[in-house]
């Protein structure tokens, strides 16, 4: 199967969006198992209230157009890249999706821009790939009762 090539999303097609949407659900369900804590944000959204997040979305895109993992991310007043998500399509795990995603976000679209990300403290796979990436782990937090957080930036240059 050819990689997947990156290119931005449009929400406002019915199709992306629902795919998103799915993705996002399904890779959500697996970190929720891995961290012990079903209270994901994005678990709880609808798809309207997704597709109206002012977020700016990138997608792996299989040659058939389906999607095999997204990246979307916020502009901080403060000039920081706030990675809001970052999630890949269960039958796409392991295979370096995430990875591609992050990486472009970090030396192609931002190279100059501090970038922020927080994933549960439990997530293993995450934790890693953030780790591998070069990112630097901030003490991590509680923001609700039964769930630790890990936060990471790669400071701008």
């Amino acid at each position: 199967m050819p990689n997947p090539l990156l290119r931005p999303l449009d929400l406002a097609d019915e199709a992306t969006a629902a795919s998103v949407y799915r993705i996002g659900r399904a890779s959500y369900a697996v970190e929720a198992d891995l961290i012990g804590f079903d209270g994901i944000p994005a678990l709880r959204e609808s798809l309207q209230e997704m597709r109206e997040r002012p977020l700016h979305w990138l997608g792996a895109v299989c040659a058939d157009g389906s999607v095999a993992g997204f990246l979307a991310w916020a502009r901080e007043p403060d000039a920081v890249i706030g990675v809001d998500r970052l999630c890949v399509d269960p039958a796409w795990f392991r295979r370096g999706i995430a990875s591609r995603l992050m990486r472009h976000l970090l030396t192609d679209a931002f190279p100059d821009r501090t970038v922020e990300v927080c994933t549960g403290a439990a997530n293993a796979p995450a934790v890693a790939l953030y780790e591998g990436l070069g990112m630097v782990r901030h003490e991590d937090f509680s923001p609700v009762p039964d769930l630790l957080m890990a936060h990471f930036s790669r400071p701008a240059p």
